[in-house]
């Protein structure tokens, strides 16, 4: 008896007559969209499929579970978010090293706001998916900020910080970048420019380390 020939479906891979899947970059683009606007845990499985435009049982059966999905949506976003960040030449200035790293990660949040949500609604829980923020995207950068960070207070240019003191010192003024509406309601101009954007984030950079770098903060009477 011969042996019958079937045709092999991937997973996640719609039967004859279903509507198409639409294509990967789309779906990690929608899924940013959900997991920024719900949360992680209000993103249901039928809530995802529904703003994916997919069946029911597509993340399943494409990624194995909602978790992976989110991971491959982070993978995605931050790493393009990466990407597009400047190299920052390791010959100039320290202080000039921390203003330009800043001034890429203000840049790229402007340009990915729904990420920068994200990233806040992950920031605020303990659980594995914040072990797996900061060990694969966030301790690499915090390794290099508290290498310039340390030199500049070998140098006597910097008072001692602790790195929590630093990190929440350099991402709160992000919102500045991604809190459109109420920076329109304070005067930025409508619509932005690309220019505009990099000038706020230069002005924001430059706010935070000249404060870094002011001498005697930490004192008290």
């Amino acid at each position: 008896m011969g042996a019958r020939a079937e045709s092999a479906r991937r997973p996640g891979r719609p039967g004859a007559g279903a509507p198409a899947v639409p294509d990967e970059a789309v779906i990690l683009r929608r899924g940013v969209e959900a997991f920024a606007e719900l949360g992680y845990d209000h993103a249901s499985a039928r809530e995802l499929a529904r703003r994916l435009g997919v069946s029911h049982n597509f993340i399943n059966d494409r990624y194995g579970s909602k978790a992976a999905f989110w991971r491959a949506v982070v993978d995605h976003s931050l790493g393009a978010q990466l990407a597009a960040m400047p190299e920052v030449d390791p010959s100039l200035d320290d202080a000039e090293r921390l203003r330009r790293i800043i001034v890429g990660f203000y840049r790229t949040a402007a340009d990915a706001p729904l990420v920068g949500r994200l990233l806040v609604n992950e920031f605020t829980q303990d659980s594995e998916r914040l072990d797996y923020l900061y060990e694969k995207y966030m301790a690499p950068t915090v390794q290099t900020l508290g290498a310039i960070v340390d030199r500049l207070v070998a140098d006597g240019r910097m008072e001692p910080v602790p790195m929590d003191v630093l990190f929440f010192a350099i991402v709160p003024p992000i919102s500045g970048m991604v809190e459109v509406p109420l920076a329109r309601r304070l005067g930025r101009p409508e619509p932005t420019s690309p220019q505009q954007l990099t000038d706020t984030a230069e002005t924001l950079a430059r706010l935070v380390v000249n404060g870094l770098l002011a001498k005697g903060f930490g004192t008290r009477s």
